[in-house]
Formats: structure tokens, C-alpha cells, sequence
């Protein structure tokens, strides 16, 4: 049986708050197969952003086990985590996250400057590639406030795709669009799939959750829910 992307195994995750234990998240075991594209759904305060982000190695479990691509990861050091984020992960935000000022091309760079260790020429052609693969290509030099809400999520699209990630996680990536070009980004996510990405999308619109192969709904911080269904096609009108 091949390996799952990512494993969870009775991870839970508690804060502190003003003296008192708050158990956000758990405990919570979930496989995520390696290709599939999974919706996790849930009402506000769920745990459905905390689950995100501990598979997401932006934060760490409580207790349980966590596994990207083989690796445990769940005890690994801040700067470990950073470096299996660039390795493995891309993000996508509902808010873009775009610095203003800089081109379309200079906002995807920027993981490969982070990351270190990549010529200057190097990283402005692979960020042309991320964008073409995006259908920007000739939106290379345009800022921010030059591009439409769709052309903007592309571009963050671009930014996570320019470290060859095998995850992309999405956080209400099309919450700040319409109708139209959310069924354009999901068309994307879908293409993105079929090349072999895992994308894991997080949604509190079941339209969009019903372009992924497998629907989860997190509820008190456990998983209410686990179905498999055949994805809507995201057909774009001409």
C-alpha cells in the first residue's frame, strides 16, 4: 500500500489561556493520501485552522504524532519545521498576502530568497515558470494594485508553487472572490491535483469543498466527518 502524504496519529493541541487549558484540537488521526485533494469544513472556533496548521508544520501538537512524506515531525525544532515547510509545503491565504510594492514576479521569488542557496537568474526563471504554469505570464512586472482579485490569489498560487511542493494547504483561498473566479482558482487546484500536488483546502463554503475528492468536517475540535465523493468539475465559462 503506498505511504500517505501525511499521517496524524491522536494528535491534540491545547493552549494556555489566562491560567486555564483550552484543548482547541483533538485527539484527531487522519491520513491524507498523496495526491488527493482533501476540504476540511467546519463552523468557526471548530479546530478546523488549528488541524490545518499543524499539518502545515506552522505549529506544534500538544501530544500525537504527526508524518509528512515518512518524516515525524511532530517534535522537531522551529528551524527544523521551517526547513521541512520549504521542502514539502506551499501556502495559499484568503488575503493574498502580496507585498504591494513589489512585481508579480518579485512576490514569488521570495520563498526561493528565503530558502537560500539560489542564484539571482535562477530564481527569476523559475518564478516565470510558476507564473506562466498560473496563466500570468504576461503579468510578470505587475504590482498588486495592477491586477484583478483572481490575478492576485494566482500570483499567491505562484509564490507556493515555486518550491516544487508535493503539499499546498489553502486557507479560504476563494473567500475574497466572486463566484465566478472562485470556480477559476478551484479549476486550478484541480489541475494542480491531476500533476500530483495534495491540496488540502480549507472552506466554510460547500460548493468549493465539493470540488475535492473528500470532504472532512471538524466540530469541538474533532473530526465530525470523513466522506469520500466524486469531485465537481470546475468548468470555466468562456
Amino acid at each position: 500500500m503506498k505511504e500517505p502524504i501525511l499521517r496524524l496519529e491522536a494528535v491534540t493541541r491545547v493552549f494556555q489561556l489566562e491560567g486555564m487549558q483550552l484543548r482547541a484540537l483533538g485527539p484527531v488521526s487522519l491520513d491524507v493520501d498523496d495526491g488527493e485533494m482533501l476540504a476540511i469544513m467546519g463552523p468557526s472556533g471548530s479546530g478546523k485552522s488549528t488541524l490545518m496548521n499543524l499539518m502545515g508544520c506552522l505549529d506544534k501538537p500538544t501530544s500525537g504524532k504527526i508524518w509528512i512524506a515518512g518524516e515525524e515531525i511532530g517534535t522537531r525544532s522551529p528551524a527544523e519545521l521551517a526547513a521541512i515547510r520549504n521542502r514539502f509545503i506551499g501556502f495559499v491565504f484568503q488575503s493574498f498576502m502580496l507585498l504591494p510594492r513589489t512585481s508579480a514576479l518579485e512576490n514569488v521569488e521570495l520563498p526561493l530568497v528565503y530558502r537560500g542557496g539560489v542564484r539571482a537568474k535562477e530564481r527569476a526563471a523559475r518564478a516565470k515558470a510558476a507564473l506562466e504554469r498560473v496563466g500570468l505570464g504576461e503579468r510578470l512586472h505587475h504590482h498588486p494594485r495592477q491586477l484583478s482579485g483572481g490575478q492576485q490569489q494566482r500570483v499567491a498560487i505562484a509564490r507556493a508553487l515555486v518550491n516544487e511542493p508535493r503539499l499546498i494547504f489553502a486557507d479560504e483561498p476563494t473567500g475574497a472572490l466572486d463566484s465566478k473566479t472562485s470556480v477559476e482558482i478551484m479549476a486550478l487546484f484541480q489541475e494542480l491535483q491531476a500533476s500530483g500536488i495534495t491540496v488540502v483546502v480549507v472552506t466554510h463554503e460547500r460548493e468549493i469543498a465539493d470540488y475535492s475528492n473528500r470532504v472532512i468536517v471538524v466540530r469541538d475540535g474533532r473530526i465530525e466527518s470523513d466522506e469520500r465523493q466524486a469531485p465537481h468539475l470546475a468548468r470555466v465559462a468562456s
